[in-house]
């Protein structure tokens, strides 16, 4: 889905010379990660409990974590999969 008042365009850092123009030219465009392709999430249940366990453990109510998985495309190119395999708790720190 197309969603444009959640769109933010971006911008690269300044620099003392740029290899290009950077006046923008020609119509805008969404780029967004559904709107070409269909996202499937798929996540470990050895992952989940750990995260959920982290979670019921922690007496604070924001919990800074990590997830980490990998981002694969599919053979026919229509879809996209997340594969969440790994739970990191972070460090308070």
């Amino acid at each position: 889905r197309f969603i444009p008042e959640r769109m933010v365009p971006f911008s690269f850092p300044l620099s003392k010379c740029a290899l290009w123009d950077p006046v923008p030219m020609g119509d805008v465009i969404g780029s967004h990660i559904t709107y070409y392709r269909n996202p499937k999430l798929s996540m470990m249940e050895k992952t989940l409990r750990l995260a959920y366990r982290h979670a019921k453990q922690n007496e604070k109510k924001l919990l800074s974590c990590f997830l980490l998985g990998t981002l694969t495309v599919d053979e026919a190119e229509e879809g996209i999969t997340l594969t969440i395999d790994r739970f990191d708790p972070g460090r308070e720190v």
